[in-house]
């Protein structure tokens, strides 16, 4: 792994298990929230009895979804510690740590056996990981025959986005590393799955950015220390949402 991955990936974990994450992006992290959520566990087609590989799996929302929507039992993977820790405690705060749990793990390694569910869920967050044809392997390695994949992600010509929208910063935000639909769909099938449905839904991601551009305006009516990094996101934010208007998705 080179050094560039070793930062990225670190700079991924630090930010997602933060506090401002939380703040910023809600409790499910994702466009679509629950309702996306409970999408992707219906495409999982899983019940009481079967186990769903939840990658990178943040503060446990969407895991504790899907077991509670499907009966099924979850284990969440996710690289930071702090991550686990919170989701572990929101396990046992909605009684679900029987069927629910958590554990610290890289997507491009995943610390399971092969073949250990019947479903693995990705929520936005394929466009982090550094080699994502290794973290495609790593989701068909431990899926059982007949298993399913639900993937919700963002998507984007690389060649189409502006200069602000490849930065470090812009790759730990879900952007700057992006890849087209046909080139994830590609990256699944040489992986050796099957994609049978692809879905848009930007209008979800454009609820996002304004709800996260309304947070950071009241961060930065607020000041402080951090009054520079606000500033900053706020600029990624505006290009982001002006490459969705763009059409550079």
């Amino acid at each position: 792994m080179t050094p560039a991955a070793e930062e990225i990936k670190s700079c991924c974990a630090t930010a997602y298990s933060s506090a401002a994450a939380r703040w910023l992006l809600g409790d499910s992290f994702h466009p679509g929230g629950a309702a996306l959520t409970a999408r992707l566990a219906r495409a999982l087609q899983v019940g009481p009895g079967r186990l769903v590989v939840d990658v990178a799996s943040g503060p446990g929302t969407s895991a504790l979804r899907v077991a509670h929507d499907t009966g099924c039992d979850v284990v969440g993977v996710d690289l930071a510690a702090g991550s686990v820790a919170a989701a572990t405690q929101a396990a046992a705060k909605a009684e679900l740590s029987d069927r629910v749990r958590f554990i610290q793990g890289d997507a491009e390694a995943l610390p399971l056996p092969d073949e250990a569910g019947d479903g693995v869920l990705c929520e936005f967050a394929l466009c982090t990981f550094p080699d994502k044809a290794t973290a495609a392997r790593e989701f068909a390695r431990v899926l059982r025959p007949g298993g399913r994949v639900a993937i919700s992600d963002i998507t984007a010509s690389r060649a189409d986005l502006p200069p602000a929208l490849t930065s470090t910063q812009a790759w730990v935000a879900c952007i700057a590393d992006a890849r087209p639909l046909d080139e994830i769909a590609s990256l699944l099938q040489d992986a050796g799955l099957i994609v049978e449905t692809t879905e848009r839904h930007d209008d979800a991601l454009v609820t996002m950015l304004d709800r996260i551009d309304a947070r950071l305006k009241v961060a930065r009516l607020l000041g402080g220390v951090f009054g520079a990094r606000v500033i900053s996101a706020q600029e990624l934010v505006a290009a982001a949402h002006e490459a969705v208007t763009a059409g550079a998705r």
